[in-house]
This record gives C-alpha cells, structure tokens and sequence, in this order.
C-alpha cells in the first residue's frame, strides 16, 4: 500500500468573516502558512489592522509527517478559543494553516459555554470561505553523476515525469528533483541500473 502523499490546506488567505453574538463581534481569519514565523508574521499584521480589539486568539497547525499545532487563548478562559478553532481546523481535515479569531467585547459576558460556541463557529464560517487545494507531499532527490552519462539520466527524469527543481550540468553534473512520496521506490529503481550514478535522498 502507498503511504499517504497528499495533505489538504488552503490556497489563499480567506476573506474577513464576522460573527456577532449578544454584542460582541468577533472576526475571523485564515491564511496558508508553513512555519511559525509565517505564523506569528500574519498575526502581528491582524494585530496592527485591529489595535482596540481585546482578544486575538488563534490556532495553527504545521506540517505532514510530523504534526506541530498551537492553540492560544489570548486571555479568554481556558480552552474557551484556541481549542475549538483548533478543532475546526481539524475538522476541514488541513494543515499548514492558520486561524485566527478577534473579538470586540460587547458588554455581555457569554460564559465559557457562549463564547467556546462563538469561536467554533467563527473559525468554521471563515474555514467555509477558503478554496481548499490538495497538494502532494514530496521528497527531494539530488542525482549526481558524470557529463557522459547525461543522456541516461535526462531521459529517465523526461520517461519518469520528474520534477526538476535545480540543475548543474557541467563536467560533475547534479539535478535536484522533488518527486511524490509514494513514487520515491520507483525513482530509486529507476536509477538503479545506472551504476555511476549517486541518488541521495536529501528529505
């Protein structure tokens, strides 16, 4: 059985959705990030767009194989936000994204029931608005090998379909290739019987 190769995220930053419950408002946001620092870039940019907003919580989850997420609560009662954005995410089934939710305090508490509600619901109406785009998870490849031997590995690549990313064609030749995770033993064995050849799996 193949390993799973594919992972779903969105494929732009949503649209501004509000939510408004007994006074309060609360307004979401999703972009497509793949590290924290993407992460906490977009956030300081929600921050500076809202500067009277009270709460900026938010969740993120990142990567494929290995799974980091972070869910924050900016100062609402705990697990009241951050979680119940978190399982939104969870629920769209992405990763590489980042939700998060501001909320203009309206005078009326919600209690920790009322406003675990609000921000479920917000983080799914903004989730609602996003193109979600399947992408493939890749490995990379780098192939070394002799000018001579070009030929061999140029029609390999062409008769693979495979994706070159960089190439140095020179009298020591290397060509970088991404290639589908569940096609990484068909590359390998496509090169095998070219004995000059180096295939070095980079990640």
């Amino acid at each position: 059985m193949n390993p799973k190769d594919t992972f779903k995220t969105i494929s732009k930053p949503s649209e501004e959705t509000l939510l408004k419950e007994k006074g309060s408002k609360f307004f979401g946001y999703a972009f497509p990030v793949e590290t924290e620092e993407m992460a906490m870039v977009c956030l300081e940019g929600i921050r500076e767009k809202h500067k009277n907003a009270r709460h900026f919580c938010y969740a993120y989850q990142l990567g494929t194989d290995q799974i980091y997420f972070r869910a924050n609560d900016d100062g609402e009662p705990s697990n009241s936000a951050g979680m119940p954005i978190y399982g939104q995410i969870q629920s769209f089934e992405l990763t590489n994204v980042l939700v998060v939710i501001v909320r203009y305090f309206g005078g009326t508490k919600l209690g920790v029931g009322g406003l675990i509600s609000a921000y479920k619901n917000s983080a799914k109406l903004t989730l609602e608005t996003c193109e979600i785009v399947e992408k493939t998870i890749d490995s990379i490849y780098e192939i070394r090998f002799d000018y001579k031997d070009m030929n061999k590995v140029m029609r390999i690549i062409k008769e693979k379909n495979l994706n070159v990313l960089e190439q140095q064609l020179e009298l020591d030749c290397s060509i970088k290739l991404s290639v589908r995770k569940s096609l990484t033993e068909v590359l390998e064995k496509a090169f095998e019987s070219l004995y000059e050849v180096q295939v070095k799996k980079i990640n």
